[in-house]
């Protein structure tokens, strides 16, 4: 069976193209290591509902947009031997978290 690993985040809308680019260096990266797919799913017609909703998860501001993104394994062992793969790779370690995609800097 087949494992996901599944994220939710807010990204400042005028930074869709650092994200874009920041999940095309990284895809490889995770397939190299064991990923078979990444979906990047970029925000449209995302409504803020009165009990839950990914906006409200992510504490989305005005200025950015919701990004539901996965990654597929073949397994969770696949996944976790992976995942510490990913995390040590130098290619990586640059990725984490560029600034252009934090708010702050927005």
């Amino acid at each position: 069976m087949s494992y996901i690993d599944g994220f939710v985040v807010a990204v400042p809308t005028a930074n869709r193209g650092a994200y874009k680019e920041h999940a095309e260096k990284a895809a490889p990266i995770f397939k190299e290591h064991g990923a078979l797919k990444m979906v990047e799913c970029w925000g449209d017609d995302v409504r803020m509902e009165s009990f839950t909703s990914f906006p409200m998860a992510v504490q989305k501001k005005d200025d950015e947009t919701v990004v539901f993104s996965w990654i597929v394994w073949p397994s969770k062992q696949a996944r976790d031997e992976g995942m510490k793969k990913v995390m040590a790779d130098p290619r990586n370690s640059a990725q984490r978290q560029p600034d252009a995609l934090s708010t702050a800097s927005g």
